[in-house]
């Protein structure tokens, strides 16, 4: 894989791993327009991306992730001295225990039906049918989730539960970010906070993906020299990824506040239908 396969590669991750519309799918497409051939590096190089994608979301949030609170403190050098604020960076518990809480059924059922997932992962089609149905299913979900709660806080229940809903991105074309917010919705969140939280979630979600693909990856035979051999295309693929994932998610909230989701609907289908073409007219969408 070239420099140039490289960055448009992570354009795609870093544009659509955020938004509702799959990144598997748009990942099947961009690699067999490009011609990638799925090795052993560039199968284990789509997941590690996903760490500059990670890093956008807590450099965008840094304040949900760590709260900046000021404590005042007498320093004794000389009698009578003046008071100083120090600022230190304080860790909140409670947001990280609910994220774990959302992150552990995804978590458990991954581990226990990865077999599946790889599965389902080889067919292309299970994709694009997902892709549709997912797209005709947010052609209605601003209307079906428009009462929200005036509670916008994110309780452990709807932590859990959105959680449960993220387990339903297992399938593939799916989309993580669409379980998640829908998730969100049905228990009364507002668009933009339903969003906001399935941004948060995807960091330990995500994480734990891509570390136990890097992972295997470094048990396999090759797998070190693979790594050492490929480091700068790893590298300059993360830090795209993280760039283009920062316009995104500034995007995706903006326009998801105005118009909501009938326009990424639309886009799943036509995506979709572009991948059942394809494979109608014979051509290898293989990406394992």
């Amino acid at each position: 894989m070239d420099y140039f396969q490289t960055i448009i590669i992570a354009i795609v991750e870093g544009l659509t791993e955020f938004l509702p519309v799959s990144s598997t799918g748009h990942m099947i497409i961009a690699q067999k327009l490009l011609g990638v051939e799925s090795t052993q590096f560039v199968k284990a190089f789509t997941v590690n991306i996903q760490f500059g994608a990670i890093l956008s979301v807590v450099i965008l949030y840094w304040k949900r992730f760590f709260v900046l609170q000021p404590i005042s403190k007498a320093l004794q050098e000389e009698p009578n001295s003046p008071k100083k604020t120090m600022r230190v960076f304080l860790v909140r518990y409670d947001f990280y225990v609910k994220l774990l809480l959302a992150f552990l059924p995804a978590a458990i059922i991954g581990v226990l039906a990865m077999d599946y997932i790889d599965v389902m992962l080889e067919r292309v089609e299970i994709v694009a049918i997902f892709l549709i149905l997912g797209g005709i299913l947010m052609l209605f979900i601003d209307k079906w989730f428009a009462k929200t709660s005036q509670n916008q806080d994110i309780s452990y229940p709807r932590a859990w539960k959105i959680g449960l809903a993220q387990c339903i991105a297992m399938i593939p074309g799916v989309s993580r970010s669409m379980a998640t917010i829908v998730g969100g919705m049905a228990s009364k969140l507002s668009r933009k906070n339903a969003a906001e939280f399935s941004f948060f979630l995807a960091v330990p979600t995500m994480f734990a993906a891509s570390g136990y693909k890097l992972f295997q990856l470094l048990i396999e035979p090759n797998g070190i020299e693979l790594l050492k051999d490929n480091f700068l295309v790893l590298l300059l693929g993360n830090v795209v990824s993280f760039f283009v994932a920062l316009l995104a998610i500034k995007f995706f909230i903006n326009f998801l506040t105005k118009y909501g989701f009938k326009a990424f609907g639309y886009y799943r289908i036509v995506v979709g239908v572009c991948i059942l073409i394809l494979l109608a007219c014979g051509i290898n969408l293989e990406i394992v």
